[in-house]
């Protein structure tokens, strides 16, 4: 996408894995937006509320569980939330989506290049290829905080199966490897003088090449996902730039499986886009501190539950 054709508006973002809890969808059995949960199990055959209102948190630690329950929350939550921003408060239309990890998928949902039910069943196939991954190669993931990228990269030189896995935000840098290969970079990145080395409780090294065979495993189901273009750009977590060319999805979402999160460089894409505002859209509020964190000036909302739809309708001035 050529980014001198700005508009001025509002960037859609959603979470991805890690941002589940359990009864996380209680808040919305009640509402007309329980309709995205119905859909969803006529889409992959199977029953899906119990997970979102009875789930207990180590069900829903597992792999395939925690995407959908955090897709479908999300989903359930722009449901909501898009028609809200269709009415306008002066922020202006949606510019621009994008999604950490996984929401990359419910940001394609949202954008409609995606229809929820391929979006669903995309999820469910992306979750078992990763679930398969780390069976087959274990791996672990932890927060260096007060780094930057470069000190990240510094720190996995001290071992081959060591790598940047997500660059979150100025000083969050997110490392991943082999059980050894961690160790020995967080090591490294306590030498380096790094402030906090925290160990993430995550069941792999996501976004490493940990995940070669997920990807390859994956890219039959993107190869045939019916992606269209969609009605605002989707910037991408492998190259950090605004797509609007379906055709780029395919392999961009099985890349993604094995590249850095380049969500800093996200953040920024999108206010060069013109975003003026953000609304994190899903369960949790991780992605809006990481926003605060990188852009200036730039307001940011979150939307995880029925009731934060006032945040949305207040003008910006006062939020």
């Amino acid at each position: 996408m050529d980014e001198g054709q700005i508009r001025v508006g509002t960037a859609v973002i959603f979470p991805g894995q890690g941002t589940q809890h359990a009864q996380m969808g209680a808040g919305w059995r009640a509402t007309p937006h329980w309709t995205v949960v119905e859909r969803a199990e006529a889409a992959l055959g199977r029953p899906l509320g119990d997970l979102l209102l009875e789930a207990p948190a180590e069900v829903l630690a597992r792999t395939l569980e925690a995407q959908l329950s955090v897709l479908l929350c999300s989903l359930m939550a722009w449901d909501m939330v898009a028609g809200e921003l269709a009415l306008g408060d002066g922020q202006g239309p949606v510019v621009a989506f994008a999604g950490h990890s996984l929401g990359q998928l419910t940001a394609l949902v949202a954008a409609g290049a995606l229809s929820l039910e391929d979006g669903v069943v995309l999820a469910a196939q992306r979750a078992r290829a990763t679930q398969d991954a780390v069976d087959r190669h274990p791996g672990r993931m932890a927060a260096l905080i007060g780094a930057e990228l470069d000190q990240a990269e510094d720190a996995c030189t001290a071992h081959p199966q060591a790598w940047v896995a997500n660059d979150n935000a100025p000083g969050q840098v997110v490392i991943g490897g082999s059980p050894g290969g961690l160790e020995a970079a967080c090591q490294r990145a306590r030498d380096l003088g790094v402030r906090r080395v925290v160990p993430l409780n995550v069941g792999g090294a996501f976004h490493t090449p940990l995940f070669a065979e997920a990807a390859e495993a994956l890219r039959p189901a993107l190869a045939a996902a019916p992606f269209r273009a969609g009605s605002a750009p989707v910037v991408s977590n492998v190259d950090a730039r605004a797509h609007t060319d379906p055709s780029v999805w395919p392999a961009q979402l099985a890349d993604h499986l094995v590249s850095p999160v380049r969500w800093r460089e996200c953040l920024l894409t999108l206010s060069r886009l013109g975003a003026t505002s953000l609304v994190e859209v899903g369960p949790g509020n991780v992605l809006a501190g990481l926003a605060r964190r990188t852009l200036t000036g730039v307001p940011v909302r979150n939307v995880a539950v029925p009731a934060d739809v006032e945040t949305v309708r207040t003008p910006l001035e006062v939020c």
